[in-house]
């Protein structure tokens, strides 16, 4: 059983933007936040960035064995060396997102990781979602909800993801819980990193924009933003979600340009995205907090500062660690699965009942 009260948890998560493996520990009682712990960073190798890559769009009877292997050893490596844990949140890593057809998957083995760790693992938090009619994702808004509380927000306020896919979480911090009606509203606001790092890799080798250089000396070309935007996805209403690669056609967007434009156009699409999706906050946030790579953008953060209505800042304004942000929400979702807590709600995936998703994996 796991023990009542405060509850020492070790997140893990590795995104869409194919970077590596963040680990990060929290002190919770899966309703509010005691304390942040360690952390860690596993980077992926060139060669396994690459295997990774070759593997999106494959779904549970098709992924090959190595690439599980892949992911669950450095997902061990990562969580090694941490000590009094009590639980562990292991979200895998998505190849693939179609929560209106075949549903998501998020490849490795819970079970298996909790053999070889030694503790109680709780994973694939998306599919209970999905199953009830909602997007799966994204599922950080609960634990934005808690952040908001502990920054103490005497307003509405945002939290904007920046990693491979953008995801935007506003959040009214008066309400009860995350699941009162009008706490939060949550949904992908767009590509992100994931278009831009994908440039920069075919282009130049690199596996991406490093402090928003490219970009900064070329100029966002109207006509390609403009066709970008025409995109169906932003007309829809929220709450919605994105796989990685839903908007592949910016690279054909952009295939014409030199270098510079190009990676300044596939940011400001970026950012454009972000300036869209906050036309559907239902009040105006005092403040956009960013965590994620795209933080680290100075181009890209200017874009959005230039193009929407209240100040723009990294997390770490407020004491957070953007980096570990979202290692530490599976964390804290970890925990609220094995106390029985809901995850989602129809103002975050839009499920059509309030859910805990998840598995409690016992080691063997």
């Amino acid at each position: 059983m796991l023990k009542s009260g405060t509850v020492r948890a070790l997140g893990a998560m590795s995104g869409t933007s194919l970077d590596g493996v963040d680990v990060a520990v929290i002190d919770t009682d899966g309703h509010t936040i005691s304390g942040f712990g360690d952390t860690q960073y596993h980077p992926y190798s060139d060669h396994e960035r690459a295997v990774l890559h070759g593997a999106l769009g494959q779904w549970q009877d098709t992924v090959g064995d190595d690439v599980v292997a892949l992911i669950e050893d450095a997902h061990v490596a990562a969580m090694t060396g941490f000590d009094g844990i009590d639980l562990v949140g292991f979200h895998g890593q998505t190849l693939a997102h179609d929560p209106a057809g075949r549903g998501t998957h998020q490849a490795g083995d819970g079970q298996r990781l909790a053999n070889r760790l030694g503790l109680p693992v709780v994973w694939d938090f998306r599919s209970a979602d999905v199953r009830l009619g909602g997007q799966g994702a994204p599922l950080a808004p609960f634990y934005h909800f808690a952040l908001a509380k502990w920054i103490k927000a005497d307003g509405p306020v945002a939290f904007l993801n920046l990693g491979g896919v953008g995801n935007l979480t506003w959040v009214d911090p008066s309400k009860a819980t995350p699941e009162s009606a009008g706490a939060l509203l949550a949904f992908d606001t767009g590509p992100a990193n994931a278009p831009i790092n994908d440039l920069m890799q075919q282009r130049r080798g690199e596996p991406f924009d490093r402090d928003g250089r490219l970009a900064a000396r070329g100029a966002v070309v109207t006509g390609a933003l403009e066709l970008f935007l025409d995109d169906p996805y932003f007309y829809k209403m929220p709450p919605k979600s994105l796989d990685r690669n839903a908007f592949d056609q910016m690279l054909d967007l952009v295939r014409e340009l030199d270098d510079a434009d190009a990676a300044a156009t596939m940011t400001g699409m970026a950012a454009s995205a972000v300036m869209r999706a906050m036309e559907h906050c239902p009040a105006a946030p005092g403040t956009l907090l960013v965590c994620g790579g795209g933080r680290k953008n100075p181009t890209m953060m200017a874009m959005l500062q230039a193009g929407v209505d209240c100040p723009v800042q990294p997390v770490e304004a407020v004491g957070l660690d953007g980096d570990m942000l979202e290692a530490q929400a599976f964390a804290y979702l970890a925990v609220r699965v094995a106390k029985g807590l809901p995850t989602s709600c129809a103002g975050t995936t839009g499920v059509r009942a309030t859910v805990g998703g998840g598995i409690l994996s016992r080691p063997n």
